[in-house]
């Protein structure tokens, strides 16, 4: 009996150490999965750097800087600006003539409905 139990124990403690083995591997495999996670982090993070940076070298070269398109814009608000200011002195005393006939010189006549009211009723002679 001595010899089954003694027997029991070592199967129990090999149980336990193949277990423990198990542990360990899991843990070192854990530890190489997250390390290869953060050494793919950092390579796509480098990637993502170097690709940003030639976006900007390309954007620069065919668009210019912020401050180009920036002052480009700008002096196109300006020229349009000076041609509405143009066109506006140009016109401006067309413009108040015309308002000043419009507001001045009135026609009093009825309206087309009215006319066509009193022609269906008979009201109305030509």
């Amino acid at each position: 009996m001595a010899s089954q139990t003694q027997g029991i124990q070592q199967l129990l403690a090999a149980e336990k150490r193949a277990a423990e083995k198990i542990n360990e591997a899991r843990k070192r495999k854990l530890q190489r999965m997250k390390q290869a996670k953060q050494e793919a982090q950092a390579e796509v993070e480098k990637y993502r750097q170097q690709r940003e940076q030639e976006f900007k070298s390309f954007e620069q070269q065919y668009l210019g800087t912020k401050e180009d398109i920036e002052a480009k814009i700008r002096k196109d608000t300006e020229d349009q600006i000076s041609a509405m200011k143009q066109s506006v002195s140009a016109n401006k005393q067309q413009v108040i003539v015309r308002l000043l006939q419009l507001v001045c010189d009135i026609k009093p006549e009825l309206h087309h409905n009215l006319i066509l009211q009193k022609k269906l009723h008979g009201e109305f002679t030509n």
